[in-house]
Protein backbone atom coordinates (compact mmCIF):
# COMPACT_ATOMS: atom_id res chain seq x y z
CA UNK A 1 0.00 0.00 0.00
CA UNK A 2 1.37 3.40 -0.98
CA UNK A 3 0.88 5.62 2.06
CA UNK A 4 0.86 9.42 2.17
CA UNK A 5 4.28 10.89 2.97
CA UNK A 6 3.08 11.95 6.43
CA UNK A 7 2.33 8.32 7.24
CA UNK A 8 5.68 7.24 5.78
CA UNK A 9 7.46 9.56 8.23
CA UNK A 10 6.02 7.46 11.04
CA UNK A 11 5.77 3.97 9.57
CA UNK A 12 8.28 3.38 6.76
CA UNK A 13 11.58 1.53 6.96
CA UNK A 14 10.88 -0.89 9.79
CA UNK A 15 8.28 -3.62 10.21
CA UNK A 16 8.71 -5.54 13.48
CA UNK A 17 7.90 -9.23 13.45
CA UNK A 18 5.99 -11.03 16.16
CA UNK A 19 7.53 -10.24 19.54
CA UNK A 20 10.14 -7.80 18.19
CA UNK A 21 10.63 -4.22 19.45
CA UNK A 22 7.91 -1.84 18.24
CA UNK A 23 10.35 1.00 17.50
CA UNK A 24 13.66 0.74 15.66
CA UNK A 25 16.14 -0.69 18.18
CA UNK A 26 19.69 0.58 18.64
CA UNK A 27 22.01 -2.21 17.51
CA UNK A 28 25.12 -0.96 19.27
CA UNK A 29 27.52 -3.55 17.93
CA UNK A 30 30.40 -3.29 15.50
CA UNK A 31 30.30 -6.98 14.57
CA UNK A 32 27.89 -9.85 13.86
CA UNK A 33 28.33 -13.56 14.58
CA UNK A 34 27.99 -16.24 11.92
CA UNK A 35 28.18 -20.02 12.18
CA UNK A 36 29.73 -20.57 8.76
CA UNK A 37 32.88 -19.14 7.21
CA UNK A 38 31.30 -19.79 3.82
CA UNK A 39 28.34 -17.55 4.67
CA UNK A 40 30.65 -14.77 5.81
CA UNK A 41 32.64 -15.13 2.61
CA UNK A 42 29.48 -14.73 0.54
CA UNK A 43 28.69 -11.52 2.42
CA UNK A 44 32.11 -10.13 1.58
CA UNK A 45 31.65 -11.11 -2.06
CA UNK A 46 28.23 -9.38 -2.18
CA UNK A 47 26.57 -12.69 -2.99
CA UNK A 48 24.27 -12.54 0.05
CA UNK A 49 22.60 -9.73 2.00
CA UNK A 50 23.41 -9.24 5.65
CA UNK A 51 25.46 -7.35 8.20
CA UNK A 52 29.06 -8.15 9.00
CA UNK A 53 30.66 -4.88 10.12
CA UNK A 54 28.96 -1.64 11.13
CA UNK A 55 31.42 0.47 9.14
CA UNK A 56 29.50 -0.73 6.07
CA UNK A 57 26.01 -1.21 7.46
CA UNK A 58 24.01 -1.92 10.58
CA UNK A 59 20.36 -2.92 11.25
CA UNK A 60 19.53 0.43 12.87
CA UNK A 61 21.08 2.43 10.03
CA UNK A 62 19.49 0.20 7.41
CA UNK A 63 15.97 0.77 8.77
CA UNK A 64 16.37 4.55 8.97
CA UNK A 65 17.94 4.73 5.52
CA UNK A 66 15.02 2.73 4.13
CA UNK A 67 12.59 5.24 5.65
CA UNK A 68 14.37 8.20 4.04
CA UNK A 69 14.49 6.38 0.70
CA UNK A 70 10.73 5.91 0.95
CA UNK A 71 10.22 9.59 1.77
CA UNK A 72 12.22 10.73 -1.25
CA UNK A 73 10.88 7.99 -3.54
CA UNK A 74 14.27 6.35 -4.15
CA UNK A 75 15.45 2.77 -4.49
CA UNK A 76 17.90 3.02 -1.61
CA UNK A 77 19.77 5.31 0.75
CA UNK A 78 22.99 5.39 2.75
CA UNK A 79 23.43 7.26 6.03
CA UNK A 80 26.69 9.12 6.58
CA UNK A 81 28.49 10.70 9.52
CA UNK A 82 27.51 14.23 8.43
CA UNK A 83 25.92 16.18 5.63
CA UNK A 84 29.41 17.15 4.52
CA UNK A 85 30.31 13.47 4.15
CA UNK A 86 27.14 12.92 2.10
CA UNK A 87 28.05 15.76 -0.27
CA UNK A 88 31.60 14.47 -0.63
CA UNK A 89 30.65 10.85 -1.32
CA UNK A 90 27.75 11.73 -3.61
CA UNK A 91 30.33 13.26 -5.96
CA UNK A 92 33.31 10.94 -5.44
CA UNK A 93 31.11 7.90 -6.05
CA UNK A 94 30.99 9.18 -9.65
CA UNK A 95 34.04 11.41 -10.17
CA UNK A 96 37.75 10.70 -10.13
CA UNK A 97 40.90 12.73 -10.79
CA UNK A 98 40.56 14.39 -14.17
CA UNK A 99 36.77 14.63 -14.03
CA UNK A 100 34.67 17.80 -13.87
CA UNK A 101 31.51 18.93 -12.04
CA UNK A 102 29.07 21.74 -12.83
CA UNK A 103 27.87 23.28 -9.57
CA UNK A 104 25.61 26.16 -8.59
CA UNK A 105 27.59 28.79 -6.69
CA UNK A 106 24.74 29.34 -4.22
CA UNK A 107 25.51 26.47 -1.87
CA UNK A 108 26.47 26.10 1.77
CA UNK A 109 29.90 27.61 2.47
CA UNK A 110 31.30 24.36 3.81
CA UNK A 111 30.22 22.51 0.67
CA UNK A 112 31.72 25.24 -1.52
CA UNK A 113 35.03 24.90 0.29
CA UNK A 114 34.88 21.09 0.10
CA UNK A 115 34.47 21.30 -3.67
CA UNK A 116 36.64 24.33 -4.42
CA UNK A 117 39.52 23.31 -2.14
CA UNK A 118 39.62 19.68 -1.04
CA UNK A 119 38.17 17.93 -4.09
CA UNK A 120 40.15 20.18 -6.43
CA UNK A 121 43.27 19.00 -4.59
CA UNK A 122 42.20 15.44 -5.40
CA UNK A 123 42.04 16.33 -9.09
CA UNK A 124 38.30 16.92 -9.55
CA UNK A 125 37.59 20.23 -11.28
CA UNK A 126 34.52 22.43 -10.68
CA UNK A 127 32.78 25.15 -12.64
CA UNK A 128 30.46 27.28 -10.48
CA UNK A 129 27.51 28.96 -12.16
CA UNK A 130 25.56 31.86 -10.69
CA UNK A 131 22.19 31.18 -9.00
CA UNK A 132 20.12 32.74 -11.77
CA UNK A 133 22.14 31.33 -14.66
CA UNK A 134 20.21 30.94 -17.89
CA UNK A 135 19.85 27.63 -19.66
CA UNK A 136 22.52 28.76 -22.12
CA UNK A 137 24.93 29.68 -19.30
CA UNK A 138 24.40 26.35 -17.56
CA UNK A 139 24.84 24.53 -20.86
CA UNK A 140 28.10 26.37 -21.53
CA UNK A 141 29.56 25.21 -18.21
CA UNK A 142 29.51 21.54 -19.22
CA UNK A 143 32.68 19.97 -20.61
CA UNK A 144 33.57 16.67 -22.24
CA UNK A 145 34.82 15.37 -18.89
CA UNK A 146 31.81 16.57 -16.84
CA UNK A 147 30.44 13.68 -14.79
CA UNK A 148 27.64 15.31 -12.76
CA UNK A 149 25.90 18.52 -11.76
CA UNK A 150 25.30 19.58 -8.13
CA UNK A 151 22.79 22.11 -6.75
CA UNK A 152 20.89 22.90 -3.56
CA UNK A 153 17.10 22.97 -3.93
CA UNK A 154 16.97 25.95 -1.53
CA UNK A 155 20.43 27.31 -0.86
CA UNK A 156 21.93 27.92 2.55
CA UNK A 157 21.92 30.80 3.52
CA UNK A 158 21.03 32.88 0.45
CA UNK A 159 17.70 31.04 -0.09
CA UNK A 160 18.01 30.85 -3.86
CA UNK A 161 15.48 28.37 -5.22
CA UNK A 162 17.02 26.25 -7.97
CA UNK A 163 15.18 25.41 -11.18
CA UNK A 164 15.65 21.69 -10.64
CA UNK A 165 13.81 20.63 -13.76
CA UNK A 166 16.01 22.89 -15.91
CA UNK A 167 19.25 21.61 -14.39
CA UNK A 168 18.06 18.01 -14.77
CA UNK A 169 17.23 18.51 -18.44
CA UNK A 170 20.61 20.08 -19.20
CA UNK A 171 22.53 17.45 -17.25
CA UNK A 172 20.69 14.63 -19.01
CA UNK A 173 21.39 16.13 -22.41
CA UNK A 174 25.05 15.71 -21.51
CA UNK A 175 24.51 12.17 -20.25
CA UNK A 176 25.28 12.92 -16.59
CA UNK A 177 23.23 12.82 -13.36
CA UNK A 178 21.95 15.72 -11.29
CA UNK A 179 22.65 15.70 -7.55
CA UNK A 180 20.36 17.85 -5.38
CA UNK A 181 21.00 18.77 -1.75
CA UNK A 182 17.42 18.88 -0.45
CA UNK A 183 18.19 19.71 3.19
CA UNK A 184 16.08 22.85 3.60
CA UNK A 185 12.74 21.81 2.03
CA UNK A 186 12.99 18.14 3.14
CA UNK A 187 10.99 15.54 1.19
CA UNK A 188 7.86 16.71 3.00
CA UNK A 189 7.90 19.93 0.96
CA UNK A 190 9.86 18.92 -2.14
CA UNK A 191 10.87 15.67 -3.85
CA UNK A 192 13.54 16.36 -6.49
CA UNK A 193 13.19 12.94 -8.13
CA UNK A 194 9.74 13.97 -9.35
CA UNK A 195 11.42 16.78 -11.32
CA UNK A 196 14.23 14.79 -12.91
CA UNK A 197 16.96 14.74 -10.24
CA UNK A 198 18.93 11.51 -9.94
CA UNK A 199 20.64 11.67 -6.55
CA UNK A 200 19.50 13.52 -3.40
CA UNK A 201 21.56 14.40 -0.34
CA UNK A 202 20.64 15.84 3.05
CA UNK A 203 22.31 17.06 6.15
CA UNK A 204 20.08 15.04 8.46
CA UNK A 205 21.41 17.17 11.34
CA UNK A 206 18.90 19.81 10.27
CA UNK A 207 15.11 19.42 9.93
CA UNK A 208 15.18 15.64 9.66
CA UNK A 209 16.66 15.28 13.13
CA UNK A 210 14.93 18.47 14.20
CA UNK A 211 16.44 18.76 17.67
CA UNK A 212 20.15 19.46 17.03
CA UNK A 213 20.85 16.22 18.85
CA UNK A 214 22.57 14.08 16.22
CA UNK A 215 25.05 14.83 13.46
CA UNK A 216 24.42 12.99 10.21
CA UNK A 217 23.83 12.96 6.48
CA UNK A 218 22.24 10.77 3.84
CA UNK A 219 22.52 10.00 0.12
CA UNK A 220 19.41 8.76 -1.69
CA UNK A 221 19.48 7.03 -5.10
CA UNK A 222 16.50 7.50 -7.44
CA UNK A 223 17.39 4.40 -9.43
CA UNK A 224 16.49 6.30 -12.60
CA UNK A 225 19.88 7.16 -14.10
CA UNK A 226 21.38 4.93 -16.80
CA UNK A 227 24.96 4.24 -15.69
CA UNK A 228 25.57 2.12 -18.81
CA UNK A 229 25.64 5.07 -21.23
CA UNK A 230 29.41 4.76 -21.68
CA UNK A 231 30.50 7.59 -19.37
CA UNK A 232 30.76 5.62 -16.12
CA UNK A 233 33.07 2.60 -16.37
CA UNK A 234 33.18 2.29 -12.56
CA UNK A 235 29.61 0.97 -12.77
CA UNK A 236 29.97 -1.14 -15.91
CA UNK A 237 33.43 -2.68 -15.59
CA UNK A 238 34.58 -5.25 -13.01
CA UNK A 239 35.53 -3.95 -9.56
CA UNK A 240 38.58 -6.02 -8.69
CA UNK A 241 38.30 -5.03 -5.02
CA UNK A 242 35.09 -7.08 -4.99
CA UNK A 243 36.25 -10.02 -7.08
CA UNK A 244 35.13 -8.49 -10.33
CA UNK A 245 31.57 -7.52 -9.49
CA UNK A 246 29.91 -5.28 -12.10
CA UNK A 247 27.53 -3.00 -10.21
CA UNK A 248 25.19 -2.17 -13.08
CA UNK A 249 24.72 -5.86 -13.90
CA UNK A 250 24.42 -7.26 -10.39
CA UNK A 251 22.45 -4.46 -8.71
CA UNK A 252 20.55 -2.83 -11.57
CA UNK A 253 18.70 0.29 -10.48
CA UNK A 254 20.48 0.24 -7.12
CA UNK A 255 23.98 0.25 -8.69
CA UNK A 256 24.89 3.76 -7.50
CA UNK A 257 23.88 3.39 -3.86
CA UNK A 258 25.32 -0.13 -3.62
CA UNK A 259 28.69 1.06 -4.91
CA UNK A 260 28.57 4.00 -2.48
CA UNK A 261 28.04 1.65 0.44
CA UNK A 262 30.28 -1.29 -0.49
CA UNK A 263 33.11 0.74 -2.00
CA UNK A 264 33.21 4.27 -0.56
CA UNK A 265 31.82 3.56 2.90
CA UNK A 266 34.13 0.57 3.15
CA UNK A 267 37.16 2.72 2.30
CA UNK A 268 36.25 6.13 3.76
CA UNK A 269 34.52 4.89 6.90
CA UNK A 270 32.32 7.98 7.27
CA UNK A 271 29.51 5.98 8.85
CA UNK A 272 26.75 7.38 11.03
CA UNK A 273 26.59 5.88 14.52
CA UNK A 274 23.64 3.62 15.47
CA UNK A 275 22.79 6.00 18.33
CA UNK A 276 22.60 8.96 15.98
CA UNK A 277 20.48 6.99 13.50
CA UNK A 278 18.08 6.12 16.31
CA UNK A 279 17.75 9.79 17.28
CA UNK A 280 17.32 10.72 13.62
CA UNK A 281 14.44 8.29 13.31
CA UNK A 282 12.67 9.86 16.29
CA UNK A 283 12.95 13.21 14.53
CA UNK A 284 11.65 11.83 11.24
CA UNK A 285 8.47 10.63 12.92
CA UNK A 286 7.36 14.24 13.51
CA UNK A 287 8.99 15.83 10.46
CA UNK A 288 5.73 16.57 8.65
CA UNK A 289 4.22 18.23 11.72
CA UNK A 290 7.27 20.37 12.38
CA UNK A 291 7.70 21.50 8.78
CA UNK A 292 4.16 22.87 8.74
CA UNK A 293 4.93 25.00 11.81
CA UNK A 294 8.41 26.04 10.65
CA UNK A 295 7.02 27.27 7.33
CA UNK A 296 3.98 29.06 8.74
CA UNK A 297 6.06 30.77 11.45
CA UNK A 298 8.72 31.81 8.92
CA UNK A 299 6.17 33.30 6.54
CA UNK A 300 4.47 35.26 9.35
CA UNK A 301 7.79 36.62 10.62
CA UNK A 302 8.93 37.47 7.08
CA UNK A 303 5.76 39.50 6.50
CA UNK A 304 6.40 41.35 9.77
CA UNK A 305 10.02 42.14 8.84
CA UNK A 306 8.97 43.23 5.36
CA UNK A 307 7.04 46.12 6.96
CA UNK A 308 9.72 47.14 9.49
CA UNK A 309 11.42 50.48 8.93
CA UNK A 310 14.62 49.11 10.45
CA UNK A 311 14.98 46.28 7.94
CA UNK A 312 16.85 47.17 4.75
CA UNK A 313 15.85 44.04 2.87
CA UNK A 314 14.13 40.70 3.49
CA UNK A 315 14.59 37.45 1.63
CA UNK A 316 12.11 34.60 2.02
CA UNK A 317 10.97 32.65 -1.05
CA UNK A 318 7.45 32.30 0.36
CA UNK A 319 6.83 36.06 0.14
CA UNK A 320 4.87 37.23 -2.88
CA UNK A 321 7.46 39.98 -3.36
CA UNK A 322 10.30 37.46 -3.61
CA UNK A 323 11.86 36.80 -7.01
CA UNK A 324 11.47 33.05 -6.48
CA UNK A 325 7.82 33.15 -5.46
CA UNK A 326 6.52 31.65 -8.71
CA UNK A 327 9.19 28.95 -8.64
CA UNK A 328 8.22 28.07 -5.07
CA UNK A 329 4.59 27.77 -6.16
CA UNK A 330 5.72 25.32 -8.85
CA UNK A 331 8.05 23.16 -6.80
CA UNK A 332 7.04 23.70 -3.16
CA UNK A 333 3.39 24.77 -2.99
CA UNK A 334 3.09 23.70 0.66
CA UNK A 335 6.06 25.78 1.82
CA UNK A 336 9.81 25.80 1.30
CA UNK A 337 11.52 25.96 4.71
CA UNK A 338 11.69 27.82 8.01
CA UNK A 339 14.83 29.83 7.26
CA UNK A 340 14.74 33.50 6.35
CA UNK A 341 17.52 36.00 5.70
CA UNK A 342 17.43 39.76 6.04
CA UNK A 343 19.62 42.80 6.50
CA UNK A 344 19.04 45.53 9.07
CA UNK A 345 19.82 49.16 8.35
CA UNK A 346 23.19 50.19 9.73
CA UNK A 347 25.30 47.40 8.24
CA UNK A 348 27.43 44.87 10.09
CA UNK A 349 27.50 46.73 13.43
CA UNK A 350 23.71 47.03 13.53
CA UNK A 351 23.40 43.35 12.63
CA UNK A 352 25.66 42.40 15.54
CA UNK A 353 23.73 44.65 17.94
CA UNK A 354 20.44 43.12 16.82
CA UNK A 355 21.65 39.56 17.34
CA UNK A 356 23.20 40.35 20.71
CA UNK A 357 19.86 41.81 21.84
CA UNK A 358 17.77 38.73 21.10
CA UNK A 359 16.56 36.75 24.11
CA UNK A 360 14.42 33.89 22.84
CA UNK A 361 16.44 33.33 19.66
CA UNK A 362 19.92 31.97 20.28
CA UNK A 363 23.12 32.79 18.42
CA UNK A 364 24.35 29.35 17.36
CA UNK A 365 26.29 27.75 14.51
CA UNK A 366 23.33 25.66 13.44
CA UNK A 367 20.13 25.95 11.49
CA UNK A 368 16.82 24.19 10.99
CA UNK A 369 16.01 22.72 14.38
CA UNK A 370 13.05 23.24 16.70
CA UNK A 371 14.48 26.35 18.38
CA UNK A 372 14.68 29.77 16.75
CA UNK A 373 18.28 30.74 16.11
CA UNK A 374 20.34 33.37 14.29
CA UNK A 375 23.77 33.54 12.69
CA UNK A 376 25.95 35.98 10.77
CA UNK A 377 27.21 33.80 7.87
CA UNK A 378 29.84 36.22 6.51
CA UNK A 379 31.84 35.98 9.75
CA UNK A 380 31.08 32.33 10.60
CA UNK A 381 29.97 29.58 8.18
CA UNK A 382 31.22 31.48 5.11
CA UNK A 383 34.20 33.31 6.62
CA UNK A 384 36.65 31.23 4.54
CA UNK A 385 35.31 32.80 1.33
CA UNK A 386 36.65 35.99 -0.22
CA UNK A 387 34.41 38.95 -1.08
CA UNK A 388 33.73 37.77 -4.62
CA UNK A 389 32.94 34.25 -3.47
CA UNK A 390 30.61 35.67 -0.81
CA UNK A 391 28.84 37.69 -3.48
CA UNK A 392 28.60 34.62 -5.72
CA UNK A 393 27.00 32.72 -2.84
CA UNK A 394 24.53 35.55 -2.20
CA UNK A 395 26.01 36.44 1.20
CA UNK A 396 26.22 40.15 2.02
CA UNK A 397 28.09 41.64 5.03
CA UNK A 398 24.83 42.52 6.80
CA UNK A 399 23.01 39.27 6.05
CA UNK A 400 21.39 37.73 9.13
CA UNK A 401 20.23 34.14 8.79
CA UNK A 402 17.31 33.40 11.08
CA UNK A 403 16.11 29.86 11.47
CA UNK A 404 12.53 30.21 12.66
CA UNK A 405 11.61 27.53 15.17
CA UNK A 406 8.33 25.97 16.22
CA UNK A 407 7.72 28.23 19.24
CA UNK A 408 4.57 30.34 19.50
CA UNK A 409 4.87 32.88 16.69
CA UNK A 410 3.83 35.89 18.82
CA UNK A 411 6.72 35.20 21.16
CA UNK A 412 9.16 35.03 18.24
CA UNK A 413 7.92 38.33 16.82
CA UNK A 414 8.04 40.01 20.24
CA UNK A 415 11.68 38.96 20.63
CA UNK A 416 12.58 40.31 17.20
CA UNK A 417 10.67 43.52 17.90
CA UNK A 418 12.50 44.29 21.13
CA UNK A 419 15.86 43.56 19.48
CA UNK A 420 15.09 45.84 16.54
CA UNK A 421 14.18 48.58 18.99
CA UNK A 422 17.76 48.56 20.27
CA UNK A 423 19.36 49.49 16.94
Amino acid sequence: MDYHINTKCVQSGYEPKNGEPRIVPIVQSTTYKYDSAATLGKLFDLEEDGFFYTRLSNPTLSAVAAKIAALEGGVGAMLTASGQAASMMSVTNICHAGDHVVCASAIYGGTFNLFNKSLRELGIDFTFVKPDATEEEIEAAFQDNTKCAFIESVSNPSLDVADVELYANVAHRHGVPLIVDNTFPTPVNFRPFEWGADIVTHSTSKYMDGHAAALGGVIVDSGNFDWTNGKFPAFTEPDESYHGVIYSEKFGKAAYITKAMTHLMRDYGAQQSPQNAFLLNLGLETLFLRMERHCSNALTLAKYLEKSEKVEWINYPGLESNKYYERVKKYMPNGCCGVISFGVKGGREAAMKFMDSLKLANLVVHVADARTSVLHPASTTHRQLNDQQLADCGVTPNLIRMSVGIEYIDDIIADVEQALAKI
